[in-house]
């Protein structure tokens, strides 16, 4: 088991009433939202620095970036576990 650590959030009163009807386990829904945000500013800061250092993207290669995120497959052409 992952180590975790308590701590309190506050959330807006109708955000909460929100989520206690998604889920029953609104640790594990904040985790998972949490992991999602960091990873996505993990990887656009990623994408930024690939671009200072080779430049823009190409129109080719974020055609090719979305076909691949739509198609749920890597690099490899294999299907990413979700």
């Amino acid at each position: 088991m992952a180590d975790t650590t308590r701590i309190t959030v506050t959330l807006p009163t109708e955000q909460v009433a929100e989520l206690r009807k998604l889920t029953d386990n609104v640790s594990g829904y904040v985790a998972e939202a949490v992991a999602r945000q960091l990873r996505h500013e993990l990887l656009g800061a990623d994408l930024l620095r690939h671009q200072e250092e080779y430049g823009a993207f190409t129109d080719e290669e974020l055609a090719e970036a979305r076909s691949r995120i739509l198609s749920g497959t890597d690099a490899g052409g294999s299907q990413n576990a979700a």
